[in-house]
């Protein structure tokens, strides 16, 4: 048998990857794909736009509030079953969206999904912190991220012809049927790092020393002690995670406009057609796309380059939070075209700040990564409830600057709580 140290490392980490980046899509599309039914399902309920923010909402509510449990079970469980199960049971709810009647059973099943996904990217964390080792792990992030703009951004403008010629509910069908395909080929095709016949020993000693956490997610790792009180404690109590918590609630809260509100403002507020509006609704994205590519190669770049762990990460991020503030330009323009130019700068910036997760595994107590992924995603993913609602009743009388502004500030609070918070980045615990 050939020993390890003569073996040429395989480099089945990258197909991972390319899983991550396959189900983020979903994912994604199961949560905005509702914001191409939104007028539509106006007209249906006889809803304005201050009840309709509130139906936006339900997502946000149960995504948020699961967090902390979720990671918690994120710490329990292998992402090889836990992933499928999810998979599985919120694109049934996505599908169930289909064929319902009334406006609470499609609030219950929409807040059901939220529920369900809102272990996902703590399972993302996960898998990449075992998979890749430090040098690679913003880049494995930042294309993993650049998934959750796929769909939007290429895929939109089939959503809206989906709702044009088959109803508002066809949305909901397709891209529930796909989900549920995913999730049972996941079960199939993913193995952790010491389970993979397709990844050889000197892959898995090369990432090891490298810093990946092999062990991370294992079938038979020891798993942590029963759910006590101080861990949820110990995830909330230092400021340089808050520094974290708050600085993902201000990237997130571009997002969740973008996800939510965006294409009726072009509908409502710019008076675009409904073809107009599904191409003019994916342009954005597209830079988001590229933004989250840029930024995790340009991180692991800098730290190759001799810079810090905590410049190589954090500058990126800082750096596409002021570039998100420029949507506030938007209301200052007349030309829709020169006004969804400064939507695609500020979502570029947006992708270019989205890497935060590639600094859990460097800052969290190594026991509770899981939690802390949870803590991380369930604050700043509160957005999902503030930033849909706040701008509902802004836009109450079909005014959408207000709420655009309100997206600029909190970018900059962001960049605040990156600046002032954070400091080095290094474990709250060793």
């Amino acid at each position: 048998m050939t020993l390890s140290g003569t073996q040429t490392p395989t480099r089945h980490r990258y197909w991972i990857a390319v899983m991550l980046f396959i189900t983020v899509v979903i994912n994604y599309l199961d949560r905005s794909n509702i914001s191409t039914t939104v007028v539509a399902m106006k007209q249906e309920f006889g809803m304005d736009n201050g009840q309709m923010g509130l139906v936006l909402s339900a997502f946000g509510w149960t995504y948020a509030l699961g967090q902390i449990p979720g990671g918690w079970l994120v710490d329990r469980m292998t992402p090889r079953v836990f992933y499928p199960i999810l998979l599985v049971l919120w694109s049934l709810a996505t599908l169930s969206m289909s064929f319902v009647g009334t406006l609470s059973s499609f609030f219950f099943l929409r807040a059901l999904v939220g529920a369900l996904e809102a272990p996902s990217y703590s399972i993302n964390n996960q898998v990449v912190s075992s998979w890749f080792p430090n040098k690679e792990r913003a880049s494995a992030v930042g294309f993993f991220i650049s998934a959750q703009f796929i769909g939007p951004a290429f895929l939109t403008g089939l959503l809206f012809w989906l709702e044009a010629n088959y109803g508002w509910r066809s949305v909901f069908y397709a891209t529930g049927a796909l989900g549920l395909a995913w999730g049972i080929l996941w079960y199939f095709l993913y193995r952790g790092p010491r389970e993979s016949r397709l990844a050889n020993q000197a892959e898995i000693e090369e990432i090891k020393a490298g810093g990946a956490l092999v062990d991370f997610g294992a079938a038979d790792r020891k798993m942590p002690a029963v759910f006590k009180w101080d861990d949820i404690a110990t995830v909330f109590k230092y400021k340089k995670l808050w520094g974290v918590y708050l600085g993902q609630f201000a990237i997130t809260s571009s997002q969740f406009f973008f996800l939510t509100w965006f294409p009726t403002y072009l509908m409502e507020y710019r008076h675009l057609s409904n073809l107009k509006t599904g191409i003019y609704a994916s342009i954005p994205f597209m830079g988001a796309f590229f933004g989250a590519l840029c930024s995790g190669f340009v991180s692991d770049f800098m730290l190759r380059r001799g810079f810090s762990l905590s410049t190589a990460r954090k500058t990126p991020i800082i750096t596409g939070l002021l570039i998100s503030s420029v949507i506030i330009v938007a209301n200052y323009v007349e030309s829709t075209e020169i006004a969804v130019l400064f939507f695609t700068i500020a979502l570029f910036g947006n992708g270019l700040a989205s890497i935060g997760w590639s600094l859990i595994s460097s800052v969290a107590p190594q026991r509770l990564i899981g939690l802390t992924g949870g803590a991380f995603n369930g604050v700043s993913n509160l957005s999902g409830i503030v930033t849909p609602t706040i701008i509902g009743y802004l836009a109450i009388n079909g005014n959408f600057a207000p709420g655009l502004a309100y997206i600029a500030v909190v970018a900059l609070l962001g960049v605040c709580s990156y600046v002032f918070l954070i400091g080095k980045l290094e474990p709250v615990e060793k």
